[in-house]
């Protein structure tokens, strides 16, 4: 075995035992069943003591789990990049990366009485959709719409059915859709049913039924869209919520795991810096930002202004996304950001570790990173950016480059590591977003 391998194999063993020791606390000392409040749900990580979704074998499948985290962030920003592009999607899913491992799920309850699901947050998605009972490929939690006395198709002449793209109508003429994405297919209704968030109950809402799926793009318990689309959660709940929502995402070195979801304009932080919401009308559900500059340290590393321009036409830009786990930055946004961390770490040897292309054996010399956007600097900590092992001794960058081909070649990506001990706020009224430095863990 060479020593870079050998090294490499000692930086996982580090990492599977620092895992391993986050989940020998006892759950019952973690506060689990802590009732939600008002408009304000808990953030679980998929992998949290206190979700039920966590595999069994728990200490390995976590570590497995973060490890295939940059194989994951490939397959989303695929996705991310049929949508840009305004390809045929279906109108009611998410990337193979948010729904083959969920990152961070809240309860939905569905219907009347109330049937609970851990559902996944997807800031890029328009429209909630559940695994209906009787479902050909789902998991064995399903929403049963015969036991809700609040459910109801939606009919194939209703203006919900005209959001969805190529409806088709079955024999009961209620709306249906057939798609195929990725390795998946799904056959799926639309129908309505209340929807309680928290202690919210929000009526007739309308989601995907999902009847037939095949492949293994299909996530365990459903989704729920957060994003700008007209079926989405802001558009369906513009009188209760306000268009307005915040959420803060946990460290995944918690042992809590949890976080805030919260809906509407109460409990919003007062004072926190925001930048516009930019509009692309090819893709209006994502949430487009004006990036103007990264610095390093106390450095703003030359980047050429190209490599954040906005462009509808391209879906070229930068967006905020809560399913893609590291940021991705085009390629010369990127290798000025790396090369200026090695610049600062001068002769210290480096290596890689998995799609980490910066990694090494001593402390990283970059106490903070600085994403400028318009009238807003975002200043993360090392804890947002350097990825270590259990013992300290191995740190890597933890970032990527963007594809060189496609879309995605364009299309810069904040996501939820960065993201993680930071309250990000949508203002849909004023179109704006907003930052601010929260420990939520």
């Amino acid at each position: 075995m060479s020593t870079s391998s050998a090294a490499v194999g000692v930086t996982l063993a580090l990492f599977f035992s620092h895992i391993a020791t986050l989940f020998v606390a006892s759950v019952a000392g973690l506060g689990c069943d802590v009732p939600e409040q008002g408009s304000d749900l808990r953030v679980l990580h998929v992998n949290s003591p206190c979700s039920p979704l966590r595999p069994k074998t728990m200490p390995l499948s976590w570590a497995d789990s973060v490890l295939q985290m940059q194989s994951n962030d490939r397959a989303r920003l695929q996705y991310l990049t049929s949508l840009v592009a305004g390809r045929s999607i279906v109108p009611i899913a998410s990337g193979r990366a948010i729904t083959q491992n969920p990152t961070y799920i809240v309860r939905a309850k569905i219907g009347t009485p109330a049937q609970t699901l851990l559902v996944a947050i997807d800031t890029s998605n328009d429209a909630a959709w559940f695994p209906c009972a009787g479902c050909l490929g789902c998991s064995s939690a399903t929403y049963n719409p015969l036991k809700s006395t609040t459910s109801k198709g939606v009919a194939c002449g209703a203006p919900q059915c005209g959001q969805v793209t190529a409806p088709s109508c079955g024999v009961a003429a209620t709306c249906g859709f057939n798609r195929t994405y990725g390795s998946s297919s799904v056959a799926a209704d639309l129908v309505q049913d209340n929807i309680t968030l928290a202690t919210d109950s929000i009526p007739a809402y309308t989601f995907g039924c999902v009847r037939k799926t095949t492949g293994n793009s299909f996530p365990a318990q459903g989704l729920l869209g957060l994003g700008r689309g007209p079926l989405s959660l802001l558009s369906q709940t513009t009188q209760l919520y306000r268009s307005i929502f915040s959420y803060c995402l946990p460290s995944y070195k918690s042992p809590n795991f949890a976080g805030s979801l919260r809906l509407g304009p109460n409990s919003q932080p007062k004072t926190i810096k925001t930048t516009p919401l930019l509009k692309n009308p090819r893709r209006s559900s994502l949430y487009y930002v004006n990036l103007l500059a990264i610095r390093v340290g106390r450095r703003v590393v030359n980047i050429p202004p190209s490599a954040f321009a906005f462009d509808p036409n391209t879906g070229a830009g930068t967006v905020f996304d809560s399913g893609t786990v590291f940021t991705s930055l085009v390629k010369p946004a990127y290798v000025a950001v790396r090369d200026e961390v090695r610049r600062r770490m001068k002769n210290a040897p480096v290596s890689t570790l998995g799609g980490f292309d910066t990694c090494y054996n001593v402390p990283i010399n970059v106490p903070t990173i600085t994403f400028m956007f318009s009238g807003m600097n975002v200043t993360l900590p090392q804890d947002n950016f350097i990825i270590r092992s259990s013992a300290g001794n191995t740190a890597c960058l933890a970032m990527a480059a963007a594809p060189e081909s496609g879309v995605n070649s364009f299309l810069n990506v904040i996501a939820s590591f960065q993201q993680q001990n930071h309250r990000v706020l949508v203002d849909g009224p004023n179109s704006r977003l907003g930052v601010a430095r929260e420990t939520c863990s």
